[in-house]
């Protein structure tokens, strides 16, 4: 039996690549042509989660309450009084009304509307997390069922090979120590298997929790979605990513609440205009009165929501900073990724196929030993799985450079509703 060296190995590796990359199962089943309907399906899956559904509800209340934010400060009130007196009954019927007189509803309305905003901010930014998840989940799905089904492809050759060794063995063309390998690799690979097929197992059912209607038949996310040069993002993008907006909204909320506590702290009229009878006589009159901030001018609720605005301020500063800081980060991310998949991709391209069967005659003519033919395995192995580790990670990272930059679901999948219907 010939033995080769380790450079024989190298040899083998470079025609190993293109194989399992060939033979591997594609990274999506559904078709580009029905990349569309997989789109509304997707974004359909994420809004009626329950989790979206309460996110949902909870805007419309905040909605609820910006609408009773943007009434009249003052209702009417009725008054009356009666009294006798003798013989008389003196009674008096009428009517008051406290005043906005430093119109103080201008400010609750644009602060209304500032509420409105962070909340239907703050709806964007969980539709996006759930995207994202879901998007993840989908990947690492794929790639557990890959490395499941090459963990199973080994663990037949493996098989094979045992069963060769062992009818070689019998006719004396090697020894029982190459039978023995034969055994002890399978039994390892046993444990591999078990371990892909778990983790497979619980990849499906983290998408089946985030996408309820989704099944392993459907596939993964195809491949038509994923957008290959990702669109330029600017200052203004990131300004107007959901959780900076929402932030700067209720930056803005606290300033208009520490300006209407500012106005509180002013006076403000009441008029009033009452009828009836006093003595046998008609009686009509007026009333006027003004409270007096003599006790208490309210100066401490003004200095308490100027600070909290101001704090709310620096919170926005913060947020858009990190928010920056974020984006560059996750590009980086992406881009490294993107460079080696690309390159990895460059290097199996005309590289033969069917490395599996060529390794398998090279061992069956005595060119490779027992021992080289399964580090051969081994590493085709290894191969495959870091290829598909790979894709993988490009993949995350172009969803959590999307997510960063706040146009996952403007990249990835058809334009959100911002908010749902009341």
């Amino acid at each position: 039996m010939k033995k080769q060296g380790f450079s024989f190995i190298l040899y083998f590796m470079g025609l190993i690549l293109l194989s399992s990359f060939v033979r591997a199962e594609p990274f999506v089943r559904a078709e580009d042509g029905g990349a569309a309907s997989w789109k509304q399906w997707f974004l359909s899956q994420l809004e009626n989660h329950p989790s979206m559904s309460a996110v949902g509800a909870q805007l419309i209340s905040t909605n609820a309450n910006a609408d009773a934010a943007e009434q009249p400060l003052y209702n009417p009130e009725l008054t009356s009084e009666f009294e006798r007196n003798g013989q008389e009954n003196n009674y008096t019927l009428g009517v008051q009304q406290t005043i906005d007189w430093w119109d103080k509803r201008a400010v609750k309305q644009q602060q209304a509307g500032f509420i409105r905003q962070a909340a239907e901010a703050q709806y964007r930014q969980q539709l996006l997390e759930k995207a994202a998840d879901a998007l993840s989940a989908l990947v690492e799905w794929h790639a557990n069922e890959r490395a499941a089904s090459i963990a199973e492809d080994q663990k037949k050759q493996l098989n094979m090979l045992l069963d060769l060794a062992e009818t070689r063995q019998k006719a004396g063309d090697i020894g029982s120590i190459d039978a023995e390998l034969a055994f002890l690799s399978l039994s390892q690979q046993l444990a591999q298997v078990a371990e892909t097929e778990v983790a497979l197992r619980k990849a499906e059912s983290r998408v089946r929790e985030l996408l309820p209607e989704w099944a392993a038949r459907q596939g993964g996310v195809p491949d038509a979605l994923w957008p290959t040069k990702p669109g330029i993002v600017s200052e203004n993008d990131l300004l107007a990513h959901p959780l900076v907006a929402s932030a700067r909204a209720q930056w803005q909320s606290l300033q208009e609440e520490a300006e209407a506590i500012r106005l509180t702290a002013k006076a403000e009229p009441t008029v009033g205009v009452n009828a009836g009878r006093n003595g046998g006589e008609n009686l009509i009159g007026l009333t006027f009165s003004m409270p007096l901030n003599v006790r208490n001018n309210f100066s401490a609720e003004t200095r308490a929501a100027s600070s909290a605005a101001l704090e709310q301020e620096a919170r926005y500063q913060a947020v858009y900073r990190k928010q920056r800081f974020n984006w560059q980060s996750a590009q980086m991310a992406w881009t490294r990724y993107q460079e080696q998949h690309l390159h990895w991709q460059t290097l199996v391209q005309g590289r033969v196929n069917n490395s599996a069967e060529l390794l398998e005659r090279q061992w069956r003519s005595g060119d490779l030993s027992t021992t080289d033919y399964l580090q051969a395995l081994n590493q085709r192995t290894d191969s495959l799985l870091a290829g598909i580790q790979l894709e993988k990670q490009t993949r995350l990272a172009l969803t959590d450079m999307l997510l960063q930059s706040g146009s996952l679901l403007t990249q990835l999948v058809p334009t959100a509703k911002s908010k749902p219907t009341n």
